[in-house]
């Protein structure tokens, strides 16, 4: 069996609303500008290691899995820091230690602020301080949801404790603490914030009192609450634009459902796998939901047209109707989230694999093609830019593939440590976070 991770753990994500061009200079949140996980502007070095193409590296304290998130000459992180921080966890497929667990001992949960140009730590806060409230798999950590700002503020959410804001200076504004909820066997939680206008908005699908909250980004007062039915999940929710109006996507293993921005329920949609992980992503006017724990037969993908309303579940041999463009019944991935780039889709799976969908159409231009022989371990979400699809492995190595209608490895770079969290691409640098590092790589 295997379990749900950083994006999971990939977790990981926050909405802030930005122009194109700003997000080149900005990645305000997990996967940068609406979450799609594409700077097509950025120009990555073609090569790099721990002593290539490194601007700088700086030892951060503790334990997290969250990705960075990048505005102006700041980056933001968070992590756990215990009395002794633990080994990194083994990587790839786990078939035993199926129960999570709970650490021992106080743990500070941290917001660190890095300086862009020299990679300093400028300033360091504590959420949180307490011993931990519930427990989490191994592979995830009690600092996987990803930080959110709008150049403003920056709100960072632990789901064991709840959330903080600070400002970019370090000031905290405000703190919303609620309990640990009990997760399907201890994994915890991971689903990241939503960051929009006025508004905070954070899911927390747990196995107890599961619901999607509104909050008011100045003070965090509660706007509104609506409890749901899903059980655990871990798929950060989706802010979709789709010409029509906004909707906040949340996936989820019993139903897929959308809510306006007051809350109220647009349509929702039946079939996912039985573990929810990826977060959603959208290109033109079509969102893409999927799902797919290995140990399912059932690991779709759906492309949803805007509009939709009520349930638009399919039966069980369609692959499209009035509401769903397509499907793809065994296609989804079970961790990384998909990525959406020049008219195509492309999954990445767990253990190295890569395929490549017409975005309109649902149609495979080509299926699971191995990136490399023993490239067997994978939970960061691909990113692209510049004609590019990057994938990250649980080692470090990220290998680059061309991007277009025909598989092409274009090359292979690794660093010196163990990683599970999707990095941010600012100003044609990439910063990485691995188990005990941050890296921001750029052209030197």
């Amino acid at each position: 069996m295997r379990y749900p991770l950083v994006p999971l753990l990939a977790a990981c994500l926050g909405f802030c609303w930005v122009s194109r061009t700003s997000a080149q200079e900005n990645w305000p949140q997990f996967r940068g500008e609406r979450s799609s996980g594409v700077a097509e502007t950025a120009k990555l070095p073609e090569r790099w290691g721990p002593a290539e193409n490194v601007a700088w590296k700086t030892e951060l304290p503790g334990t997290g899995w969250s990705s960075p998130i990048v505005w102006g000459d700041k980056v933001f992180l968070t992590s756990a820091v215990a009395e002794k921080k633990a080994a990194p966890p083994r990587k790839g497929l786990y078939i035993e230690n199926v129960l999570g667990r709970t650490a021992e001992g106080e743990h500070r949960w941290m917001v660190y602020c890095l300086d862009f140009r020299s990679g300093k730590i400028l300033w360091e806060r504590v959420a949180h301080r307490g011993v931990p409230p519930g427990a989490v798999h191994v592979k995830n950590s009690y600092a996987s949801e990803t930080p959110v700002t709008d150049g403003q503020l920056v709100v960072a959410y632990f789901g064991n404790v709840g959330l903080s804001c600070h400002d970019t200076s370090g000031r905290e504004l405000w703190s919303q603490k609620w309990g640990s909820f009990p997760t399907r066997f201890g994994w915890g939680p991971a689903a990241s914030p939503l960051l929009y206008q006025d508004r905070v908005y954070v899911v927390n699908d747990n196995d107890k009192d599961s619901f999607l909250v509104a909050l008011d980004k100045r003070t965090g007062r509660e706007v509104w609450r609506v409890r749901r039915d899903e059980k655990s999940n871990w798929a950060t929710p989706f802010l979709w634009h789709n010409g029509r109006r906004a909707e906040i996507v949340t996936a989820g293993t019993g139903k897929v459902r959308s809510y306006d921005l007051e809350g109220r329920l647009l349509w929702e949609l039946r079939g996912m796998s039985s573990i929810a992980i990826p977060t959603p992503v959208a290109l033109g006017d079509l969102v893409y939901i999927s799902s797919g724990y290995v140990g399912d037969r059932k690991r779709p993908i759906f492309a949803v047209r805007p509009g939709a309303s009520g349930d638009v579940t399919l039966k069980d041999d369609q692959t499209g109707g009035p509401a769903i463009a397509w499907c793809q019944p065994s296609g989804g991935p079970y961790n990384p989230s998909p990525v959406a780039y020049r008219d195509h889709l492309y999954v990445l799976y767990d253990r190295g694999e890569l395929s490549c969908y017409d975005a309109r159409t649902g149609e495979i231009v080509y299926s699971r093609q191995r990136l490399a022989s023993g490239a067997g371990a994978f939970t960061a979400s691909p990113w692209a830019c510049d004609g590019k699809i990057y994938c990250l492995s649980e080692d470090g190595e990220t290998f680059v593939v061309q991007a277009g209608g025909q598989f092409k490895l274009l090359g292979r770079n690794r660093l010196d440590e163990m990683t599970l969290a999707t990095p941010a691409i600012a100003r044609d640098s990439l910063v990485v976070r691995t188990f005990s590092k941050v890296y921001r790589i750029a052209r030197q």
